[in-house]
């Protein structure tokens, strides 16, 4: 005789952009218990009378499952788990307010991938330090998870990182599909690193490609780019072998090579000729992660002792006014060594 089933997992997402809508109807889908905050009343109205959020996820039919609401306490209230999906430069500021509100045991899980420019933390250290919880109730989700192409379920994998492994397995079972394949890692520096670093080199493949430069420019820069976060890593502690994985190389993949890829399509207005101003208007106003990240990680790699000529090239072309054709000039006249 078997007993009754268990209780689906009771998790919230807040945060209703691209990311966080399709990771909540990731969540829905593996069937979990699944509340979306959205900040605007008619965002989360539109989802539960229609269940579309077409400013974001266009065309997506969203599970009727899928509650939405503008109320974060009502949101958070009983959560097993809170998954943060704003971006990593306002995660702080959104945090403190949401901090009274957190369930005392839940597991926190922050989407967004970046460094913290005021203190260079990783984003589980700024959810650590925010929330006040030991840094084994964060975990971190990251992979090549393009939102558009998992929202219409095209298979992919990613990873659920935690210092604490039965945290990582619960948050695996609850966000398995049939197209959305986790796998757990321990490695939070590694992940968070790979995450951060990939936006920095799609915005240099896509300056490339805004000059016209092809493959083998492209697989240079992706190949330079991946020795370039693993040095990094390494002097931060991470696993290298993380680098190799879908984290690291299967995510810095996607993102520097897909036009759905926010920091890519950025970068390649940029080798097109267009300001920063002008790219950011193109895109509603949006910057791409990577542009506020490379000053952070370029500050990281200096405090540790660590080249990073690509992502040195990246900050210049976006605060220090070089452009991109000088920019590669400055890569490609770098003194010989060996790989």
């Amino acid at each position: 005789m078997t007993g009754p089933e268990p209780a689906a997992p009771k998790i919230t997402v807040l945060g209703a952009g691209s990311w966080g809508t399709t990771f909540a109807k990731v969540l829905a889908d593996a069937g979990s218990d699944v509340t979306l905050w959205a900040r605007r009343a008619e965002v989360a109205e539109r989802i539960n009378t229609e269940h579309h959020n077409p400013g974001y996820v266009p065309g997506v039919a969203l599970p009727a499952a899928l509650r939405a609401t503008d109320d974060a306490a009502e949101a958070m209230h009983g959560a097993e788990a809170v998954v943060l999906a704003v971006p990593s430069q306002t995660l702080r500021e959104n945090l403190a307010g949401w901090q009274p509100l957190l369930p005392p045991d839940a597991t926190l899980v922050s989407l967004a991938k970046g460094v913290e420019l005021s203190t260079l933390k990783r984003m589980s250290e700024v959810v650590a330090e925010v929330a006040d919880v030991p840094m084994d109730q964060v975990a971190v989700v990251s992979g090549p998870n393009l939102a558009m192409e998992i929202a219409t379920e095209q298979p992919t994998a990613t990873v659920v990182a935690c210092t604490d492994h039965d945290r990582a397995v619960a948050l695996q079972a609850a966000c398995s599909t049939g197209y959305f394949r986790p796998y757990t890692n321990t490695d939070l520096v590694g992940i968070e690193l790979a995450g951060a670093c990939k936006n920095v080199m799609a915005l240099a493949c896509g300056m490339a490609a805004g000059l016209g430069y092809g493959q083998n420019t492209m697989s240079s820069l992706i190949t330079r780019g991946l020795a370039e976060t693993t040095r990094l890593g390494a002097a931060l502690g991470a696993e290298p072998m993380t680098f190799a994985g879908l984290a690291g190389l299967g995510d810095l993949v996607a993102t520097c090579t897909s036009p759905l890829s926010r920091n890519r399509t950025f970068g390649e207005r940029l080798g097109r000729g267009e300001t920063l101003a002008q790219a950011q208007d193109a895109t509603n106003g949006q910057v791409a992660e990577g542009v506020k990240s490379c000053s952070s990680i370029r500050e990281l790699a200096a405090r540790h002792g660590v080249e990073v000529p690509i992502t040195e090239v990246v900050h210049q072309v976006c605060h220090e006014g070089l452009g991109p054709v000088p920019g590669a000039a400055m890569l490609l006249g770098r003194e010989p060594k060996p790989e």
